[in-house]
């Protein structure tokens, strides 16, 4: 027994550290984000109006793609871009912008998504001294940072040309969009009929997100602002591109879908698709069991759309 007991042990212990050391080498191979030009950069005047900025080594004014994160507006950090990626756009020749913006529940709707839309003016209002083109801006991010890209990119300019900040005069327009697990609109209607029900047990229609009582939401304040605060409302023709990624898995809600499974559901992609499509903008939804790449992909469509 004794000897059984001591083969096991030290089959775990070699196991442990093959693992170990698996892991130490995954560490080492994996690309590490390189130093930022710009290093916890103030974008605005508020705690988390915070940036890192990397821009390639060229020449030509670089186009420039802003990372918005997730974390359903109650945590998350710019750090959380990815290595490999920020690595692929800057041997592309494309400047990375990487930003934190104001979080729950201090700040309710709409102040991240102005973060955001701040962010890529104060971009472009210092496009000259960090040789960036301003004409070619984009920006990608999931789930919360993916609603807060297509948000911005479908919204009409926010440029306010009679501002006295001169950072507000700067458009918001953007290239396209590249976003991950993305919500596409918040209208309980719809998503009810095109999402799926149990979308609707997320905090965004307990008001949350709003500012508001869960008994608000039923107002006409409460639908007015899930309206406004929906990507898809704002959704014209002349809006830019857009590719999109889903892994959850592609099948009808039912009463074992979780919330987290259901606010990040493939349906939003559908939905925001058929819209795209009625209006000939280009829509790209992808999903993780197509058995296609990823980076080269997303990559690729950022590439072409910077026009």
């Amino acid at each position: 027994m004794r000897s059984l007991l001591s083969a096991l042990l030290i089959t775990f212990v070699l196991s442990f550290a093959i693992s170990a050391q698996e892991d130490e080498a995954a560490a080492k191979t994996a690309p590490q984000k390189p130093v930022p030009d710009v290093a916890n950069g103030k974008y605005g005047s508020l705690e988390r109006n915070v940036f890192d900025l990397w821009t390639p080594k060229t020449k030509k004014p670089s186009p420039l793609v802003v990372y918005i994160h997730g974390g359903g507006f109650v945590n998350g950090d710019k750090d959380k871009l990815s290595a490999n990626l920020l690595k692929r756009l800057l041997d592309s020749g494309v400047a990375v912008m990487a930003i934190n913006y104001s979080l729950m529940p201090q700040y309710v709707y709409p102040q991240a998504y102005k973060d955001a839309a701040r962010a890529i003016q104060f971009a472009r209002s210092n496009a000259k001294q960090w040789n960036l083109d301003k004409t070619k801006v984009s920006a990608m991010g999931s789930s919360a940072g993916g609603l807060t890209s297509l948000w911005i990119g479908f919204h009409d300019d926010l440029a306010d040309p009679k501002s006295e900040d001169p950072v507000l005069r700067e458009s918001t327009r953007l290239s396209s969009m590249a976003v991950w697990s993305a919500q596409t609109t918040l209208v309980a209607d719809i998503v009810a009929a095109k999402v799926g029900p149990v979308t609707l047990k997320h905090s965004f229609y307990t008001g949350r997100f709003f500012g508001l009582k869960p008994a608000d939401m039923e107002t006409e304040k409460g639908r007015q602002l899930t309206r406004e605060a929906s990507p898809l409302s704002h959704l014209t023709k002349d809006d830019p591109p857009v590719w999109a990624f889903y892994s959850i898995a592609d099948k009808p809600q039912t009463d074992t879908t979780t919330v987290s499974e259901a606010i990040h559901h493939p349906n939003f992609g559908k939905v925001m698709k058929e819209e795209m499509d009625k209006l000939k903008i280009e829509c790209k939804l992808r999903h993780k069991d197509d058995g296609k790449t990823v980076n080269d992909d997303v990559l690729a469509f950022l590439l072409k759309n910077f026009k």
